[in-house]
């Protein structure tokens, strides 16, 4: 198929995004058109007439939008994210291919995280607005050496290696809890796998990058809580879901959770990546978790550098280009892929 043919609907669009594509678009020659809407059922109908459709974390692509875009004859649904939780892969599974970005910055990320963990712990944020207004007291702001602390990593793909090589600099000892660990990898590497228990019990700070998985959904909430120290650091730039949002605050106001970090939320698709300075916040939740002086939320920032923004146009359209100049489907997600059956190893595709 000619390039120049192929039409792609893009999603969720903003001007970060838009900068970001249209600089590296004419290496591929496709033609994008930028949609300010979130992929959703009323909005799926304006994806007649394109062979591609490029959605982000927040897009929904449940059922109902997957039987329009196959009505629509939709080729190709581009991830311009590692994560894919928001897409129905079963419905999809052998009607639609779907490809991912699986890794634009893991640094990104991991920085980012680690980023969190130093404002939390030495009140940066709380001492930024404490000296706008002239006070230059330090009561409240104390902290503690992460040196010779220990930090509890869960995943270890790409972006848990990455953090724990980083908290290693700071002298923290890194334990680490993987359904899948890289034994290879660990060779090279100091630091211990362990099981959850005792990576809840011994850990000072815990850090969350592993996927969302109906195993991982909630993984913490109040039993796994109360196993952590007293005083925790819980830090998430994974997937909202990870976490049990009540669960947390329940641990915030008894003082078993002392801090966390927050890149992410279960119900962020409603919020983030948009501007409600002029509105209230209607989720009793969040603003709950807002309220708290030792909370730090950020609005899934994590994969926001330039070399990320870059990475992910690139790949994203490399994806396209491979799916239909050479057959190609080097990063596709899908339904098998999930439950362990997919031939890709031995075909290639998933289907």
């Amino acid at each position: 198929m000619d390039a120049n043919s192929i039409k792609i609907a893009f999603f969720d669009a903003k001007p970060y995004d838009i900068e970001s594509f249209d600089k590296v678009i004419k290496d591929f020659g496709f033609k994008i058109t930028y949609f300010k809407n979130h992929l959703t059922l009323e909005p799926a109908s304006l994806t007649r007439g394109f062979q591609v459709v490029c959605v982000f974390v927040n897009d929904t692509v449940d059922k109902g939008v997957i039987e329009v875009l196959v009505q629509n004859d939709i080729r190709l649904l581009a991830v311009r994210a590692a994560g894919y939780n928001n897409i129905d892969l079963k419905t999809i599974f052998q009607k639609i291919h779907a490809v991912r970005v699986p890794a634009y910055s893991p640094h990104a990320v991991a920085e980012h995280a680690v980023t969190l963990m130093l404002a939390l712990n030495r009140k940066v944020y709380r001492a930024y607005y404490r000296t706008r207004d002239n006070d230059f007291t330090l009561n409240g702001l104390l902290g503690f050496d992460m040196h010779g602390k220990t930090a509890g990593i869960i995943g270890t793909g790409k972006i848990g290696k990455v953090a724990m090589e980083i908290l290693k600099g700071f002298g923290m000892r890194v334990l680490a809890y993987d359904a899948f660990p890289d034994k290879e990898y660990q060779k090279n590497a100091v630091f211990e796998y362990v099981d959850l228990e005792r990576l809840y019990r011994e850990s000072d700070i815990i850090s969350l990058h592993c996927p969302l998985t109906k195993e991982t959904y909630h993984l913490i909430n109040e039993t796994s809580i109360a196993k952590m120290k007293r005083g925790v650091m819980i830090i998430n730039t994974g997937r909202g879901m990870l976490i049990d949002s009540k669960a947390l605050i329940g641990g915030l106001k008894t003082g078993q959770v002392g801090f966390a970090g927050l890149d992410v939320y279960e119900e962020e698709s409603d919020y983030f990546f948009e501007d409600f300075s002029n509105k209230v916040i209607t989720d009793d939740v969040l603003a709950r978790l807002l309220s708290f002086n030792n909370v730090v939320v950020t609005s899934h920032q994590g994969f926001f550098t330039q070399e990320a923004l870059q990475n992910i146009a690139t790949s994203t359209l490399e994806n396209i280009r491979e799916f239909f100049t050479e057959q190609k489907l080097p990063n596709e997600i899908c339904y098998q892929c999930t439950t362990g059956s997919c031939p890709r190893k031995t075909t290639g595709k998933c289907f």
